[in-house]
């Protein structure tokens, strides 16, 4: 089952510096278990809007390319990595 966790972010928003460091790790942590898509808002809005995403950060699990979960906001790496995984 193909996991991806889309991070809609842009350079200005203050809580998406935050979360950089934590995706980071996150990103080593699940090599090869999940993908994690950046995708900055200012530059490809169509996305955003295909996704309905109102403020940033907003992260978006997919599973199979359906999405099956959704956090906004500054969030735990540990919450995270229940989100891709439940």
């Amino acid at each position: 089952m193909a996991v991806k966790l889309l991070d809609f972010w842009a350079p200005w928003c203050g809580p998406c510096k935050v979360m950089a460091p934590v995706l980071e790790e996150l990103e080593k942590e699940l090599d090869g278990k999940a993908e994690i898509e950046k995708i900055n808002v200012d530059e490809n809005q169509a996305k955003a809007s295909e996704f309905g995403v109102m403020s940033i950060p907003t992260y978006v699990v997919l599973k199979d390319g359906k999405e099956v979960r959704r956090k906004i906001g500054v969030t735990a790496k540990a919450d995270l990595i229940k989100l891709l995984q439940s």
